[in-house]
């Protein structure tokens, strides 16, 4: 291995969801490391990019219309866009990444070589004990299909099973993405200094562990980065793996080494919602 295969010189990477947070600094740290970034998002973007695109993920047509935009073969997409709550969250956070991902595949942007990274979260960790259901919902083939099955299922529209979705779709997709050349993984990021975060007081929920160890609150360059690595060539044998980025708190919480951080891992385990 040489230190080249941590960079992106000569590469084309999609942001989904870059304009902010943890998308913008995968983006930016991309760049600076020499890759083309074409970005997509709702949102306007106001740092150097080679291209941006205004996107809403719950408008399937506009989707495949800013899928027609693309040309060429694409080495790494990022799907970073997400939502805390509302009508919208299973589309946002899930259905239009998913069917982005398998478009570009189909459309040969994405090849062997590839890799794609998503945005996951701690929230989605009780997928394991909801296996049935997620792996029902994930058996849809279509952007549709998978709206409609959340409309037809009560409590699925939400932060929570969106990230439970994200999760096993890894999980389950690394097989058949293997087969194609191309490497999937998700980061699971503890609450991190970013707008949804804040707009939504999530840093309660990682209090208790700061103060125990001194760390401090997450910032969207260390899910960046790791996003980067997980797509670089350097990671080139890591595929299906939703890498926790919470400076320990979970894994210490279920081995019992942090244990005020039983009550946390119950709540993820019951599947209940994000406060």
């Amino acid at each position: 291995m040489t230190i080249d295969q941590f960079g992106y010189q000569g590469q084309r990477v999609l942001v989904v969801g870059g304009a902010t947070g943890m998308g913008a600094a995968a983006a930016k740290t991309a760049g600076a490391l020499g890759a083309e970034v074409t970005v997509m998002d709702f949102a306007a973007v106001d740092f150097d990019v080679a291209a941006a695109v205004k996107l809403d993920l719950q408008d399937r047509a506009a989707i495949d219309a800013a899928l027609d935009g693309l040309a060429g073969r694409f080495d790494a997409v990022f799907s970073a866009a997400g939502i805390a709550g509302g009508d919208g969250v299973m589309r946002v956070n899930f259905i239009a990444h998913r069917h982005m991902i398998e478009e570009m595949i189909e459309r040969r942007h994405l090849g062997s070589g590839s890799a794609v990274c998503m945005i996951s979260s701690i929230a989605g960790l009780g997928w394991q004990q909801n296996v049935p259901q997620v792996l029902d919902f994930l058996s849809t083939t279509t952007y549709e299909d998978a709206d409609r099955w959340v409309a037809e299922h009560d409590g699925t529209n939400t932060y929570t099973f969106s990230k439970q979705a994200m999760n096993a779709y890894v999980a389950a997709q690394s097989f058949p993405f293997m087969s194609k050349g191309v490497r999937i993984n998700a980061i699971c990021p503890g609450p991190t200094d970013t707008p949804l975060a804040q707009a939504n007081s999530w840093f309660g929920f990682s209090e208790g562990y700061r103060t125990a160890t001194g760390a401090e609150v997450l910032q969207p360059e260390q899910m960046g980065n790791c996003m980067v690595f997980l797509n670089s060539r350097a990671a080139s044998g890591v595929s299906g793996v939703n890498l926790l980025v919470d400076c320990g708190q979970i894994m210490s919480s279920i081995a019992g080494s942090y244990e005020p951080g039983k009550p946390v891992i119950d709540f993820l385990m019951a599947a209940q919602d994000m406060p």
